[in-house]
């Protein structure tokens, strides 16, 4: 007996993820949800998961509502106003 069990990775078959620890494209839960990147509908998608993940972290960055040190936490994002 075991003395560890390896926890079941969730997910369903037909949707595709990047694993990050293995550096591949999978289908299904075949690795831990901490490890992947997705789901992605399909192959060519989650083979780009890098690349989007690139891409959305730059846009983020260069939105001040994420990058704006001068910002006041407590205001709303789209009128810059606060609630009192």
């Amino acid at each position: 007996m075991a003395l560890f069990r390896r926890r079941p990775a969730y997910g369903k078959p037909g949707e595709w993820y990047y694993c990050l620890k293995h550096h591949k494209v999978e289908e299904g839960p075949e690795c831990p949800a901490k490890d992947r990147l997705g789901p992605y509908p399909s192959r060519t998608e989650a083979r780009h998961a890098l690349e989007l993940a690139d891409k959305r972290n730059k846009s983020w960055q260069q939105d001040p509502r994420w990058n704006d040190p001068d910002a006041d936490p407590d205001a709303d994002p789209d009128t810059g106003s606060t609630a009192e």
